[in-house]
């Protein structure tokens, strides 16, 4: 039987791990250090933002990397992560749980709504306008993204 949600928002493994830059990492990225973070990590950054305020992949990922010492936050785990807790949350909301991670509130690059979160775009922005942020809808093949979220970014 596949893992729930839940199970892989705990299964941590070595992680978090600061690891060197080396080899076709770092034409992408740079020299350095990458801080790989554990899902629960991830978990707590999204449970931190207020009603009201959003957050970004790339700002988790600067809080990671801040945190461990490191040049930068990877942004591969930080994005698989932050899946994996919004549909965490969302399986304990739909077990009534009342106090769930708001994964709605964290965006991807440029304030994009994510359409690999539980119930897609569509239910994001639902829950996005009810704490007032307004919706700049699709164009072309890009996804919604929030008005001025640039404003309400923690």
């Amino acid at each position: 039987m596949p893992k729930s949600w839940k199970e892989k928002l705990e299964g941590s493994r070595d992680l978090p791990k600061v690891v060197k830059i080396t080899g076709r990492m770092s034409r992408r990225w740079g020299k350095g250090t990458l801080a790989i973070p554990s899902p629960r990590e991830v978990d707590e950054i999204m449970r931190s933002v207020p009603k009201g305020k959003l957050i970004t992949i790339n700002r988790i990922r600067e809080i990671v990397a801040k945190k461990h010492k490191a040049n930068i936050g990877c942004p591969i785990t930080c994005g698989i992560f932050a899946n994996i807790a919004a549909h965490a949350a969302y399986e304990d909301e739909k077990e009534g749980k009342k106090e769930i991670t708001p994964w709605w509130r964290t965006l991807k690059q440029d304030g994009k709504l994510n359409e690999k979160y539980p119930g897609g775009v569509n239910e994001q922005a639902k829950r996005l306008k009810k704490e007032g942020h307004k919706i700049i809808p699709f164009k072309g093949k890009q996804p919604p993204k929030v008005k001025d979220y640039e404003r309400f970014v923690i």
